[in-house]
C-alpha cells in the first residue's frame, strides 16, 4: 500500500471509509468552481465516487488519486495524485485542498512527492495536467512544478488548458 511521507504530510490510498472526506471535499467551493459538481451529495454517492475512480484506478494502474493529510494528527486536508483518461496519452495530476488547507503550500509539497514516486515506480515519459484558463493558483503551481504549457483547447464548452512535464 502506497504510504509517503513529506515533513508535513502523509500521502496514502483512499479506502471506502474516507467517504465523509470526499462527501466534504467534492461540495467545496474550490472543487465546485474549477472541477465541477460531480453529484456526490450522501455518503453513499461518495462510496460510489471512491469505488469508481480512486480504488478502481489503483487496480487498473497502480495509481490514482490519494488523500492527502497532516502528518502529526493524521486529518484529511486534500486529494493529490494521477488520472489516467482515455483521450489522454499519459497520466495527469490532479489535486485539491479543503478550503481552510489552500494557499500554504500543501499542493506542491504533496505534488512533488507523487511526482518523484511515479517518475521511480512508473515508464510514463510524461505526466500532463489540465486546468480551467481562469485557474490562476492552479496554473502558478504546476509551472512551479516544472510543468509547461502545451496547449489550450475547449471541451465541453469550457477553455482549457493542457501542461506536460517530462519525466526523467
Amino acid at each position: 500500500m502506497l504510504e509517503l511521507e513529506t515533513d508535513r504530510l502523509r500521502i496514502s490510498k483512499f479506502t471506502l471509509d474516507d467517504a465523509p472526506f470526499i462527501l466534504e471535499i467534492t461540495n467545496s467551493p474550490g472543487w465546485l468552481t474549477y472541477i465541477g459538481d460531480r453529484n456526490i451529495h450522501s455518503i453513499n454517492d461518495a462510496g460510489k465516487y471512491l469505488k469508481n475512480d480512486p480504488l478502481l484506478s489503483y487496480q487498473t494502474f497502480g495509481f490514482g488519486l490519494f488523500k492527502v493529510s497532516i502528518k502529526d494528527s493524521n486529518h484529511p486536508i486534500g486529494i493529490c495524485g494521477f488520472k489516467k483518461r482515455a483521450e489522454l496519452e499519459f497520466p495527469d495530476l490532479g489535486f485539491a485542498f479543503l478550503p481552510d488547507f489552500e494557499g500554504k503550500g500543501f499542493a506542491f509539497e504533496s505534488s512533488n512527492a507523487l511526482l518523484n514516486w511515479v517518475d521511480s515506480n512508473f515508464d510514463h515519459q510524461k505526466i500532463l495536467a489540465i486546468t480551467l484558463n481562469e485557474n490562476h493558483r492552479s496554473i502558478s503551481l504546476l509551472q512551479r512544478l516544472g510543468f509547461s504549457q502545451i496547449i489550450k483547447y475547449e471541451s465541453n464548452g469550457e477553455m482549457l488548458l493542457k501542461f506536460e512535464l517530462e519525466l526523467s
